[in-house]
């Protein structure tokens, strides 16, 4: 399986956030993404569905200006791509994205991921990532999981993705939801070479 946890820390990577509930975990991904000096690039997909999504848990709304709302503030290291742009820069191996990361994954995407349908940009991303043998992390959200969703589970898995459930740690004792989901964020961006010098880490 692809990863990048024993080489150079990426530096260009790709976001994507989807239809389902998590909007909370995606920012925090994001604004650790604008802090993190490493980073120089971050292209951002953001699916029809999660615009809703995004609207309803974080009380953002529409789609221009959508990265300053998430951010708070302008940022030249983001650009966003349209879902519908399938000849994006994202959507060409030649492009050199060192990562991607699917927070919240829904359902509807995994599965034409998992069954190679690239009809949008997002899904073509990750399939350029699977066929370069990059990594691509996605990050589930849905409970409880049907067998059409285990097996589509199972076919991204087996095709080089990372199936990272959305499930926060506790164990930490998370003062915060915002804390719960950055501590979330920090082990995600460690899977892929980003680790962070603020994370909690188990203590025997």
């Amino acid at each position: 399986m692809p990863t990048l946890a024993n080489s150079a820390a990426p530096q260009n990577l790709t976001v994507a956030t989807t239809g389902a509930s998590g909007s909370l975990f995606l920012r925090q991904l994001l604004l650790t993404l604008e802090r993190d000096r490493r980073v120089k690039t971050v292209n951002f997909i953001a699916s029809d569905n999660a615009l809703r999504v995004l609207a309803e848990e974080l009380s953002i709304r529409g789609r221009n200006r959508l990265l300053p709302q998430l951010l708070a503030k302008p940022s030249r290291k983001f650009h966003q791509q349209a879902n519908a742009d399938i000849g994006a820069n994202v959507a060409s191996g030649s492009y050199p994205t060192e990562a991607m990361i699917v927070l919240p994954c829904s359902m509807g995407t995994l599965a034409r991921i998992a069954n190679g349908l690239a009809v949008h940009l997002i899904e073509r991303a990750a399939d350029v990532c699977l066929k370069e043998n990059r990594p691509l992390v996605l990050c589930v959200r849905e409970t409880p999981l049907n067998k059409i969703h285990i097996r589509n589970l199972y076919r991204a898995a087996d095709a080089g993705a990372t199936i990272y459930p959305l499930i926060p740690t506790f164990y930490n004792r998370p003062a915060s939801m915002e804390a719960m989901a950055r501590q979330f964020v920090y082990r995600v961006l460690a899977h892929i070479g980003l680790s962070q010098p603020d994370a909690y880490r188990w203590k025997a």
